[in-house]
């Protein structure tokens, strides 16, 4: 579950990324509709852009959905599996150069060529800006909404899982088509509604926020569903025969037991709105600034020494937490 959940949100994730193929001039969808929007101004065929991509989003969803199945992911009995050694004998060389190798390309590399134009900038009189107004909007904002999609991706889970119906396999669906969906799209659908309908709310941080969650929560769906389907229904059905009723269930029962998916799904929604710029950019209250938002103005202007120092902030801002986290998970699964 955990490798299909991986590979349904990089597929999505590719769809609706922004700010990389915008960057490179790469004409996908995303690019497309941002150059609609912002240049040609022609709503109508940015509209059924976006439309053709939910629709290949839901393709993909559908073709997951069935390649699924009714598999199972958990043992009835209490017999702990053995747990062994493989040795790789000839491999461990070509295998050590290759995981060596995909960390370079995506950690050292960018990181090293961000500490160059850092030094760089520095050594040509520009001053180091550490933003740190933004660091603090960027955390608060991306915390808010991992503990409010956690929140709401719990019970959306319970309901896919243990309750399977033709409504809960819609619900499912459309929980991940928001992730396929351009920042852009959101923003500008939460700027309608919110002139028409929710002017109290309309650039304010809980605008924002919401929209962070629709981006994000097929990220936290991911792997909290990834650790309910391997939990057994007997335990739930033990605690409920012993005089708890639903809530409590899940309170004493499946949450201790999902701790590592609840923890890992508000890490990588953390991870997700910690870098979204589209939303950020069209939502933000009036003067709320973001690393991504930093980074961005920057960049744009081709002033890369200023925009590497808010990057690597963010990097730092974002490991930090992250890797919190992920020691708090090991410690408590031990």
């Amino acid at each position: 579950p955990s490798l299909t959940s991986g590979s349904l949100l990089v597929g999505l994730y590719t769809l609706s990324d922004f700010g990389a193929v915008s960057i490179m001039r790469y004409p996908t969808f995303t690019w497309v509709i941002y150059q609609q929007y912002q240049s040609a101004f022609n709503q109508s065929l940015a509209a059924i852009f976006s439309l053709i991509l939910v629709s290949i989003a839901v393709f993909l969803l559908i073709t997951e959905r069935l390649n699924r199945g009714r598999y199972r992911y958990y043992q009835s009995t209490g017999v702990p599996r053995i747990r062994s050694v493989a040795s790789l004998g000839g491999w461990k060389i070509p295998a050590l150069v290759f995981v060596t190798s995909i960390v370079m390309l995506a950690l050292i590399l960018p990181v090293g060529v961000l500490c160059y134009w850092v030094v760089r900038g520095v050594y040509e009189g520009e001053p180091l800006l550490l933003l740190w107004h933004a660091t603090m909007n960027s955390i608060w904002v991306s915390t808010l909404s991992a503990f409010i999609a956690v929140a709401f991706a719990l019970p959306v889970v319970i309901l896919i899982v243990r309750y399977t119906s033709l409504f809960s396999k819609a619900l499912e669906i459309l929980s991940f088509v928001g992730y396929a969906l351009p920042g852009i799209v959101i923003a500008l659908t939460l700027v309608f509604f919110g002139i028409s309908y929710a002017q109290p709310i309309y650039q304010t941080i809980w605008i924002l926020v919401f929209a962070y969650i629709v981006l994000a929560f097929p990220v936290a769906l991911g792997p909290i569903r990834s650790s309910l389907v391997q939990i057994s229904p007997t335990l739930e059905d033990a605690a409920r025969s012993l005089g708890r009723n639903s809530l409590k269930t899940i309170w004493s029962v499946n949450a201790p037991l999902m701790r590592s998916g609840l923890l890992m799904g508000a890490a990588l929604v953390f991870l997700v709105t910690m870098k979204e710029l589209p939303a950020t950019l069209i939502l933000g209250p009036l003067g709320f600034k973001t690393l991504a938002t930093s980074v961005w103005s920057a960049s744009t202007e081709a002033f890369f020494a200023q925009a590497a120092a808010p990057a690597l902030t963010l990097i730092l801002a974002s490991s930090v937490p992250i890797g919190f986290l992920l020691v708090y998970e090991r410690k408590f699964s031990i």
